[in-house]
Protein backbone atom coordinates (compact mmCIF):
# COMPACT_ATOMS: atom_id res chain seq x y z
CA UNK A 1 0.00 0.00 0.00
CA UNK A 2 1.00 3.48 -0.70
CA UNK A 3 2.71 5.34 2.04
CA UNK A 4 0.15 8.17 1.93
CA UNK A 5 -3.05 8.86 2.85
CA UNK A 6 -6.50 9.73 1.85
CA UNK A 7 -10.25 9.81 2.88
CA UNK A 8 -13.45 9.30 0.76
CA UNK A 9 -16.53 10.74 0.90
CA UNK A 10 -16.23 11.49 4.65
CA UNK A 11 -18.95 12.06 6.58
CA UNK A 12 -18.99 12.66 10.40
CA UNK A 13 -21.00 14.22 13.18
CA UNK A 14 -20.65 14.43 17.24
CA UNK A 15 -23.55 12.01 19.26
CA UNK A 16 -26.72 13.53 20.38
CA UNK A 17 -29.66 14.00 17.64
CA UNK A 18 -29.49 17.52 17.76
CA UNK A 19 -25.68 17.60 16.84
CA UNK A 20 -24.54 18.94 12.83
CA UNK A 21 -22.28 17.04 10.56
CA UNK A 22 -18.96 18.29 10.68
CA UNK A 23 -18.03 16.81 6.96
CA UNK A 24 -20.46 16.69 4.42
CA UNK A 25 -18.55 14.22 1.81
CA UNK A 26 -15.13 15.78 2.15
CA UNK A 27 -12.93 13.39 -0.34
CA UNK A 28 -8.89 14.26 -0.48
CA UNK A 29 -5.65 12.59 -1.07
CA UNK A 30 -2.11 13.24 0.68
CA UNK A 31 0.67 11.65 -1.19
CA UNK A 32 3.89 10.20 0.70
CA UNK A 33 6.37 13.36 2.00
CA UNK A 34 3.91 16.32 0.84
CA UNK A 35 3.39 19.14 3.66
CA UNK A 36 -0.13 20.03 4.01
CA UNK A 37 -1.43 22.83 6.18
CA UNK A 38 -5.28 22.27 6.72
CA UNK A 39 -6.39 26.39 7.32
CA UNK A 40 -9.94 27.09 8.13
CA UNK A 41 -12.35 28.95 10.82
CA UNK A 42 -12.82 27.41 14.83
CA UNK A 43 -14.97 24.56 14.50
CA UNK A 44 -14.92 23.59 11.19
CA UNK A 45 -13.45 20.36 12.34
CA UNK A 46 -9.49 20.83 11.51
CA UNK A 47 -8.29 18.93 14.42
CA UNK A 48 -11.32 15.97 13.45
CA UNK A 49 -9.82 15.55 10.58
CA UNK A 50 -5.96 14.98 11.76
CA UNK A 51 -7.87 12.41 14.13
CA UNK A 52 -9.48 10.54 11.31
CA UNK A 53 -6.60 10.36 9.02
CA UNK A 54 -4.48 9.03 12.19
CA UNK A 55 -7.44 6.78 13.12
CA UNK A 56 -7.65 8.18 16.37
CA UNK A 57 -11.31 8.82 15.73
CA UNK A 58 -12.80 6.40 15.76
CA UNK A 59 -10.52 3.60 17.09
CA UNK A 60 -9.79 5.06 20.26
CA UNK A 61 -12.73 8.25 19.92
CA UNK A 62 -15.90 6.58 18.90
CA UNK A 63 -17.79 9.25 16.79
CA UNK A 64 -19.99 8.23 14.43
CA UNK A 65 -18.42 8.14 10.59
CA UNK A 66 -19.17 7.06 7.56
CA UNK A 67 -16.75 6.92 4.69
CA UNK A 68 -16.57 5.42 1.16
CA UNK A 69 -13.19 4.71 1.88
CA UNK A 70 -10.08 5.68 4.19
CA UNK A 71 -6.14 5.01 3.91
CA UNK A 72 -4.28 5.43 6.90
CA UNK A 73 -0.43 5.46 7.39
CA UNK A 74 1.60 2.68 9.33
CA UNK A 75 3.94 4.37 11.04
CA UNK A 76 2.51 8.01 12.32
CA UNK A 77 3.23 10.43 15.46
CA UNK A 78 0.27 13.08 16.69
CA UNK A 79 1.05 16.44 18.68
CA UNK A 80 -2.26 17.93 20.28
CA UNK A 81 -3.17 20.76 20.84
CA UNK A 82 -3.30 20.87 24.65
CA UNK A 83 0.61 18.99 25.66
CA UNK A 84 -0.71 17.92 29.01
CA UNK A 85 -3.23 15.10 27.24
CA UNK A 86 -0.12 14.04 25.88
CA UNK A 87 2.46 12.91 28.81
CA UNK A 88 2.10 9.34 30.06
CA UNK A 89 5.01 10.09 32.89
CA UNK A 90 5.76 12.56 35.20
CA UNK A 91 9.55 13.77 34.43
CA UNK A 92 10.79 14.53 31.53
CA UNK A 93 13.38 12.55 30.67
CA UNK A 94 11.20 9.61 32.04
CA UNK A 95 8.21 11.04 28.83
CA UNK A 96 10.87 10.06 26.38
CA UNK A 97 12.07 7.11 27.82
CA UNK A 98 8.98 5.71 27.73
CA UNK A 99 8.63 6.03 23.99
CA UNK A 100 12.36 4.48 23.63
CA UNK A 101 11.64 1.64 25.60
CA UNK A 102 8.55 0.91 23.23
CA UNK A 103 10.68 0.78 20.63
CA UNK A 104 12.99 -1.34 22.47
CA UNK A 105 16.31 0.81 22.08
CA UNK A 106 19.08 -0.61 24.91
CA UNK A 107 18.96 1.55 28.32
CA UNK A 108 22.89 2.69 28.25
CA UNK A 109 21.61 4.29 24.46
CA UNK A 110 18.57 6.49 26.24
CA UNK A 111 20.34 9.32 27.71
CA UNK A 112 22.28 10.39 24.54
CA UNK A 113 18.72 9.84 22.69
CA UNK A 114 16.98 12.50 25.32
CA UNK A 115 19.16 14.53 25.17
CA UNK A 116 18.79 14.70 21.38
CA UNK A 117 15.53 14.92 21.09
CA UNK A 118 15.32 17.80 23.59
CA UNK A 119 18.27 19.59 22.07
CA UNK A 120 16.09 19.04 18.71
CA UNK A 121 13.04 21.39 20.15
CA UNK A 122 14.94 23.81 22.48
CA UNK A 123 15.00 22.31 25.55
CA UNK A 124 18.64 22.90 26.95
CA UNK A 125 18.18 21.47 30.25
CA UNK A 126 20.89 21.37 33.22
CA UNK A 127 18.83 18.10 34.60
CA UNK A 128 15.80 16.20 32.51
CA UNK A 129 14.93 14.47 35.28
CA UNK A 130 12.76 17.56 35.93
CA UNK A 131 8.88 16.83 36.77
CA UNK A 132 6.64 18.02 34.12
CA UNK A 133 4.39 19.95 36.08
CA UNK A 134 6.61 22.28 37.21
CA UNK A 135 7.30 23.57 32.84
CA UNK A 136 5.29 26.18 31.38
CA UNK A 137 3.13 25.52 28.92
CA UNK A 138 5.37 26.18 25.86
CA UNK A 139 8.13 24.03 27.51
CA UNK A 140 5.40 21.17 27.66
CA UNK A 141 4.55 22.12 24.14
CA UNK A 142 8.43 21.67 23.36
CA UNK A 143 8.23 18.27 25.13
CA UNK A 144 5.63 16.78 23.72
CA UNK A 145 7.03 17.36 20.12
CA UNK A 146 10.68 15.67 21.55
CA UNK A 147 8.69 12.94 22.29
CA UNK A 148 6.85 12.08 19.49
CA UNK A 149 10.03 12.66 17.16
CA UNK A 150 11.33 9.90 19.55
CA UNK A 151 9.03 7.81 17.55
CA UNK A 152 11.32 8.42 13.97
CA UNK A 153 7.70 8.59 12.27
CA UNK A 154 6.66 8.81 8.73
CA UNK A 155 4.29 10.92 9.16
CA UNK A 156 4.02 13.63 11.79
CA UNK A 157 0.19 15.46 12.42
CA UNK A 158 0.97 18.30 13.89
CA UNK A 159 -2.22 20.46 15.69
CA UNK A 160 -1.44 23.75 16.23
CA UNK A 161 2.13 22.74 17.58
CA UNK A 162 3.39 26.76 17.90
CA UNK A 163 0.31 27.89 19.65
CA UNK A 164 1.84 28.86 23.50
CA UNK A 165 5.55 29.40 21.88
CA UNK A 166 7.37 32.91 22.11
CA UNK A 167 8.87 33.87 18.70
CA UNK A 168 12.30 32.68 19.39
CA UNK A 169 10.27 29.12 20.92
CA UNK A 170 8.01 29.30 17.19
CA UNK A 171 10.91 29.72 14.75
CA UNK A 172 13.21 26.87 16.69
CA UNK A 173 10.37 24.60 16.14
CA UNK A 174 9.56 25.41 12.77
CA UNK A 175 13.33 25.28 12.42
CA UNK A 176 13.90 21.34 13.55
CA UNK A 177 10.47 20.49 11.80
CA UNK A 178 12.32 21.54 8.39
CA UNK A 179 15.42 19.74 9.48
CA UNK A 180 13.80 16.67 10.10
CA UNK A 181 10.93 16.71 7.26
CA UNK A 182 12.76 15.66 4.34
CA UNK A 183 11.61 12.17 4.21
CA UNK A 184 8.13 12.66 6.28
CA UNK A 185 4.66 13.42 5.13
CA UNK A 186 3.37 16.58 7.45
CA UNK A 187 -0.27 16.99 8.33
CA UNK A 188 -0.63 20.42 9.75
CA UNK A 189 -3.21 22.27 11.29
CA UNK A 190 -1.68 26.09 12.39
CA UNK A 191 -3.64 29.38 13.24
CA UNK A 192 0.28 31.14 13.11
CA UNK A 193 0.99 30.62 9.41
CA UNK A 194 3.37 33.75 8.79
CA UNK A 195 6.94 31.45 10.13
CA UNK A 196 5.83 28.24 8.03
CA UNK A 197 4.81 28.53 4.62
CA UNK A 198 7.77 28.44 2.95
CA UNK A 199 7.34 24.96 4.05
CA UNK A 200 4.29 23.91 2.72
CA UNK A 201 3.51 22.11 -0.62
CA UNK A 202 -0.23 22.34 0.23
CA UNK A 203 -2.98 24.33 1.73
CA UNK A 204 -6.26 23.12 2.05
CA UNK A 205 -8.93 25.53 2.73
CA UNK A 206 -12.31 24.53 4.80
CA UNK A 207 -15.42 26.32 5.45
CA UNK A 208 -16.91 26.78 8.72
CA UNK A 209 -19.52 23.52 7.60
CA UNK A 210 -16.50 21.35 7.44
CA UNK A 211 -16.38 21.72 3.51
CA UNK A 212 -13.15 21.45 1.12
CA UNK A 213 -13.42 25.29 -0.52
CA UNK A 214 -10.15 24.69 -1.92
CA UNK A 215 -7.07 22.39 -2.39
CA UNK A 216 -3.76 23.70 -3.78
CA UNK A 217 -0.53 25.49 -3.97
CA UNK A 218 -0.59 27.67 -0.52
CA UNK A 219 0.17 31.24 -2.32
CA UNK A 220 -2.14 30.73 -5.06
CA UNK A 221 -5.01 29.67 -2.68
CA UNK A 222 -4.09 32.58 -0.54
CA UNK A 223 -4.33 35.23 -3.78
CA UNK A 224 -7.70 33.32 -5.46
CA UNK A 225 -9.81 32.72 -2.16
CA UNK A 226 -8.67 35.56 -0.08
CA UNK A 227 -12.05 37.05 0.10
CA UNK A 228 -14.09 33.93 1.01
CA UNK A 229 -11.45 33.52 3.67
CA UNK A 230 -11.94 36.80 5.03
CA UNK A 231 -15.29 36.17 5.17
CA UNK A 232 -14.80 32.79 6.93
CA UNK A 233 -12.40 35.16 9.18
CA UNK A 234 -9.65 32.69 8.68
CA UNK A 235 -6.24 33.87 9.50
CA UNK A 236 -4.19 35.00 5.92
CA UNK A 237 -1.12 36.59 5.56
CA UNK A 238 -2.56 40.16 5.35
CA UNK A 239 -5.16 40.27 8.09
CA UNK A 240 -4.26 43.15 10.10
CA UNK A 241 -3.28 45.44 7.25
CA UNK A 242 -6.98 44.82 6.26
CA UNK A 243 -8.40 44.98 9.64
CA UNK A 244 -6.32 48.74 9.99
CA UNK A 245 -7.25 49.76 6.81
CA UNK A 246 -11.20 49.34 7.50
CA UNK A 247 -10.91 51.16 10.98
CA UNK A 248 -8.80 53.79 10.30
CA UNK A 249 -12.04 55.79 9.69
CA UNK A 250 -15.44 55.28 11.86
CA UNK A 251 -16.42 53.74 14.95
CA UNK A 252 -15.26 49.96 15.69
CA UNK A 253 -17.15 49.18 18.77
CA UNK A 254 -20.48 48.78 19.45
CA UNK A 255 -21.58 49.14 22.84
CA UNK A 256 -22.88 46.55 25.14
CA UNK A 257 -26.11 45.95 26.36
CA UNK A 258 -25.85 46.92 30.19
CA UNK A 259 -24.94 50.09 30.95
CA UNK A 260 -20.89 50.94 31.17
CA UNK A 261 -19.92 52.10 35.02
CA UNK A 262 -18.86 55.82 35.42
CA UNK A 263 -15.29 55.71 36.32
CA UNK A 264 -14.42 57.15 39.50
CA UNK A 265 -11.40 59.37 40.49
CA UNK A 266 -9.53 58.31 37.74
CA UNK A 267 -6.36 59.94 38.69
CA UNK A 268 -7.03 56.95 41.63
CA UNK A 269 -4.81 53.58 41.22
CA UNK A 270 -7.11 50.60 40.71
CA UNK A 271 -4.24 48.17 42.15
CA UNK A 272 -0.29 49.28 43.34
CA UNK A 273 2.54 46.66 43.92
CA UNK A 274 4.70 46.87 46.79
CA UNK A 275 7.72 44.74 46.82
CA UNK A 276 5.47 41.94 45.42
CA UNK A 277 6.61 38.53 44.63
CA UNK A 278 4.86 34.53 43.52
CA UNK A 279 6.28 31.82 44.31
CA UNK A 280 6.47 28.05 43.68
CA UNK A 281 7.97 25.12 45.40
CA UNK A 282 9.03 28.02 47.93
CA UNK A 283 11.52 29.59 44.96
CA UNK A 284 10.81 32.92 43.70
CA UNK A 285 8.86 33.04 40.33
CA UNK A 286 7.79 36.62 39.64
CA UNK A 287 8.61 39.55 41.67
CA UNK A 288 7.06 43.06 41.13
CA UNK A 289 8.81 45.92 42.86
CA UNK A 290 6.77 49.56 43.03
CA UNK A 291 4.09 49.44 40.27
CA UNK A 292 0.68 51.31 40.24
CA UNK A 293 -2.22 50.94 37.55
CA UNK A 294 -4.84 53.20 36.55
CA UNK A 295 -8.63 52.46 35.26
CA UNK A 296 -8.56 51.94 31.94
CA UNK A 297 -5.18 50.49 31.18
CA UNK A 298 -4.60 47.98 28.84
CA UNK A 299 -0.90 45.95 29.84
CA UNK A 300 0.56 43.63 27.38
CA UNK A 301 2.92 41.15 29.52
CA UNK A 302 5.81 40.22 27.35
CA UNK A 303 8.38 37.70 27.69
CA UNK A 304 10.13 34.30 26.64
CA UNK A 305 8.34 30.52 27.84
CA UNK A 306 9.11 29.98 31.27
CA UNK A 307 10.04 33.42 32.08
CA UNK A 308 7.08 34.30 34.46
CA UNK A 309 4.48 35.76 33.29
CA UNK A 310 1.69 32.90 33.94
CA UNK A 311 3.65 33.22 37.16
CA UNK A 312 2.44 36.69 37.43
CA UNK A 313 -1.52 36.38 36.94
CA UNK A 314 -1.60 33.63 39.47
CA UNK A 315 0.19 35.96 41.68
CA UNK A 316 -2.55 38.45 41.03
CA UNK A 317 -5.11 36.38 41.96
CA UNK A 318 -3.27 34.63 44.69
CA UNK A 319 -3.74 31.07 43.18
CA UNK A 320 -0.10 30.78 44.15
CA UNK A 321 1.52 31.98 47.41
CA UNK A 322 2.57 35.67 47.47
CA UNK A 323 4.81 37.65 49.56
CA UNK A 324 4.50 41.77 50.13
CA UNK A 325 1.36 43.83 49.04
CA UNK A 326 -0.90 43.93 45.31
CA UNK A 327 -3.79 46.15 46.77
CA UNK A 328 -6.87 46.36 44.41
CA UNK A 329 -9.31 49.26 45.14
CA UNK A 330 -12.28 47.73 46.61
CA UNK A 331 -11.14 43.86 47.84
CA UNK A 332 -10.91 43.48 51.67
CA UNK A 333 -8.54 40.82 52.28
CA UNK A 334 -6.62 38.58 49.59
CA UNK A 335 -8.61 35.48 49.18
CA UNK A 336 -9.04 34.17 45.70
CA UNK A 337 -12.98 34.58 46.25
CA UNK A 338 -12.51 37.93 47.52
CA UNK A 339 -10.50 39.06 44.57
CA UNK A 340 -13.22 36.90 42.05
CA UNK A 341 -15.58 40.16 42.93
CA UNK A 342 -13.63 42.46 41.15
CA UNK A 343 -11.09 40.26 39.14
CA UNK A 344 -11.80 38.02 36.31
CA UNK A 345 -9.31 35.92 35.26
CA UNK A 346 -8.75 33.63 32.38
CA UNK A 347 -6.25 30.57 32.68
CA UNK A 348 -3.97 29.75 29.76
CA UNK A 349 -6.08 26.27 29.76
CA UNK A 350 -10.03 27.06 29.21
CA UNK A 351 -10.41 23.59 30.36
CA UNK A 352 -9.33 24.74 34.16
CA UNK A 353 -12.13 26.87 34.61
CA UNK A 354 -15.22 24.83 33.54
CA UNK A 355 -17.11 24.09 36.43
CA UNK A 356 -20.70 23.25 34.90
CA UNK A 357 -21.96 20.85 32.42
CA UNK A 358 -23.33 23.32 29.49
CA UNK A 359 -22.15 26.38 27.77
CA UNK A 360 -25.37 28.79 29.67
CA UNK A 361 -24.44 27.69 32.98
CA UNK A 362 -20.42 28.70 32.80
CA UNK A 363 -21.53 32.03 31.67
CA UNK A 364 -23.96 32.41 34.97
CA UNK A 365 -21.66 30.12 37.41
CA UNK A 366 -21.17 32.13 40.24
CA UNK A 367 -23.07 35.19 39.79
CA UNK A 368 -24.85 36.40 43.33
CA UNK A 369 -28.53 34.85 43.79
CA UNK A 370 -31.02 37.11 42.28
CA UNK A 371 -28.32 38.82 39.73
CA UNK A 372 -27.98 35.85 36.96
CA UNK A 373 -31.63 37.46 36.02
CA UNK A 374 -30.56 40.61 35.97
CA UNK A 375 -27.65 39.53 33.34
CA UNK A 376 -29.62 37.85 31.25
CA UNK A 377 -29.59 40.59 28.47
CA UNK A 378 -25.86 40.92 28.90
CA UNK A 379 -25.54 36.85 28.88
CA UNK A 380 -27.14 36.80 25.69
CA UNK A 381 -25.07 39.30 24.12
CA UNK A 382 -22.16 37.13 25.12
CA UNK A 383 -23.46 34.18 23.53
CA UNK A 384 -23.88 36.13 20.13
CA UNK A 385 -20.75 38.01 20.38
CA UNK A 386 -18.38 34.86 20.83
CA UNK A 387 -20.51 33.06 18.35
CA UNK A 388 -21.88 30.23 20.93
CA UNK A 389 -25.37 30.70 20.76
CA UNK A 390 -26.23 27.62 18.85
CA UNK A 391 -23.78 25.64 21.69
CA UNK A 392 -25.36 26.87 24.79
CA UNK A 393 -26.39 23.72 25.74
CA UNK A 394 -23.42 21.76 25.11
CA UNK A 395 -20.84 20.45 27.36
CA UNK A 396 -17.83 22.95 27.46
CA UNK A 397 -15.73 19.81 26.98
CA UNK A 398 -17.25 19.17 23.87
CA UNK A 399 -16.03 22.41 22.28
CA UNK A 400 -13.55 22.93 19.69
CA UNK A 401 -10.25 25.03 21.27
CA UNK A 402 -11.69 27.63 19.74
CA UNK A 403 -14.80 27.88 21.08
CA UNK A 404 -13.21 26.43 24.57
CA UNK A 405 -11.24 29.30 24.34
CA UNK A 406 -13.99 32.38 23.47
CA UNK A 407 -16.29 30.58 26.41
CA UNK A 408 -13.58 31.11 29.14
CA UNK A 409 -13.31 34.51 28.06
CA UNK A 410 -16.85 35.60 27.84
CA UNK A 411 -17.29 33.83 31.24
CA UNK A 412 -14.52 35.82 33.32
CA UNK A 413 -16.42 38.96 31.10
CA UNK A 414 -19.81 38.45 32.48
CA UNK A 415 -19.67 40.42 35.40
CA UNK A 416 -17.77 43.25 33.96
CA UNK A 417 -14.89 42.88 36.54
CA UNK A 418 -12.48 46.20 37.11
CA UNK A 419 -9.80 43.91 36.74
CA UNK A 420 -9.21 41.50 33.88
CA UNK A 421 -6.48 38.92 33.85
CA UNK A 422 -5.91 36.60 30.51
CA UNK A 423 -3.09 34.76 30.02
CA UNK A 424 -2.86 33.68 25.94
CA UNK A 425 -6.40 34.35 25.49
CA UNK A 426 -5.98 34.53 21.52
CA UNK A 427 -4.28 31.11 20.99
CA UNK A 428 -6.14 28.66 19.12
CA UNK A 429 -8.46 31.56 17.54
CA UNK A 430 -9.36 32.43 14.22
CA UNK A 431 -9.22 35.56 12.54
CA UNK A 432 -13.15 36.24 13.53
CA UNK A 433 -12.55 35.19 17.01
CA UNK A 434 -9.58 37.21 17.77
CA UNK A 435 -10.82 40.41 16.63
CA UNK A 436 -14.00 40.03 18.17
CA UNK A 437 -12.78 39.39 21.72
CA UNK A 438 -10.15 42.17 21.43
CA UNK A 439 -13.04 44.47 20.20
CA UNK A 440 -14.76 43.21 23.24
CA UNK A 441 -11.88 43.61 25.84
CA UNK A 442 -11.35 47.61 24.34
CA UNK A 443 -14.85 48.00 25.23
CA UNK A 444 -14.60 47.41 28.72
CA UNK A 445 -11.45 49.10 28.76
CA UNK A 446 -12.81 52.01 27.60
CA UNK A 447 -15.65 52.06 30.67
CA UNK A 448 -12.63 51.85 33.07
CA UNK A 449 -11.58 48.12 33.17
CA UNK A 450 -8.16 47.00 33.55
CA UNK A 451 -6.76 44.54 31.21
CA UNK A 452 -3.97 42.72 32.16
CA UNK A 453 -2.82 40.29 29.12
CA UNK A 454 0.04 37.73 28.53
CA UNK A 455 0.36 37.58 25.03
CA UNK A 456 3.12 36.79 22.37
CA UNK A 457 1.38 38.41 19.51
CA UNK A 458 3.34 41.23 18.70
CA UNK A 459 0.40 42.56 16.71
CA UNK A 460 -1.64 42.95 19.17
CA UNK A 461 1.03 44.80 21.48
CA UNK A 462 1.68 47.09 18.64
CA UNK A 463 -2.15 47.79 17.89
CA UNK A 464 -3.88 47.36 21.37
CA UNK A 465 -1.80 48.16 24.57
CA UNK A 466 -1.15 51.48 26.51
CA UNK A 467 1.79 50.23 28.54
CA UNK A 468 3.53 46.79 27.54
CA UNK A 469 5.57 45.02 30.76
CA UNK A 470 8.54 42.78 30.06
CA UNK A 471 8.82 39.09 32.18
CA UNK A 472 12.88 38.17 32.50
CA UNK A 473 13.46 35.39 34.58
CA UNK A 474 10.73 36.22 37.21
CA UNK A 475 10.97 40.01 37.48
CA UNK A 476 8.95 42.56 35.94
CA UNK A 477 9.83 45.82 34.49
CA UNK A 478 8.04 48.33 31.94
CA UNK A 479 9.78 48.44 28.68
CA UNK A 480 7.87 50.79 26.48
CA UNK A 481 5.01 53.86 27.15
CA UNK A 482 2.21 53.70 24.32
CA UNK A 483 4.05 56.04 21.86
CA UNK A 484 6.95 53.55 22.24
CA UNK A 485 5.03 50.62 21.81
CA UNK A 486 3.84 52.34 18.38
CA UNK A 487 7.19 53.69 17.39
CA UNK A 488 7.70 51.00 14.52
CA UNK A 489 4.60 52.55 12.78
CA UNK A 490 5.70 55.64 12.15
CA UNK A 491 3.81 57.18 14.98
CA UNK A 492 0.71 56.29 13.84
CA UNK A 493 -2.04 56.24 16.67
CA UNK A 494 -3.23 52.81 17.58
CA UNK A 495 -6.55 51.53 16.36
CA UNK A 496 -8.33 51.31 19.69
CA UNK A 497 -8.06 55.11 20.65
Amino acid sequence: MSKGMSVTNLRLKYPGDDAPLIFQGVSFSIKWGEKVLLLGPSGSGKSTLLQVLSGIVPDMIELPLKADEIHRPDRWGYVFQDPDTQFCMPYIDEEIAFVLENQEVPREEMPARIRHYLNLVGLHLSDAHTLISTLSQGMKQRLAIASVLALEPEVLFLDEPTALLDDEGTKQIWDTIRTISDNKTLVIVEHKISGMLDLLDRLIILTPEGKVLADGPPLTMFEAYKEQMREYGIWYPEVWEDYAKENEQGNRSAGTPSEAPEIVNPIEPVMVFRDFVGLRGGQIKTSVDNFSVYPGEWITVVGANGAGKSSLLLAIMRLIPTRGNCDIAGVKGNKVEQLAEQVGFVFQNPEFQFVTNSVQEELTYGLPEGQAKDQWAATEWLLREYDLLALREQHPFQLSLGQKRRLSVASAMVRRPRILLLDEPTFGLDARGTLRMLEGLERLRTSGTVIVMVTHDHEIVQRWATRVWQVDAGRVTEIASALAVHADTGGEPLLCK
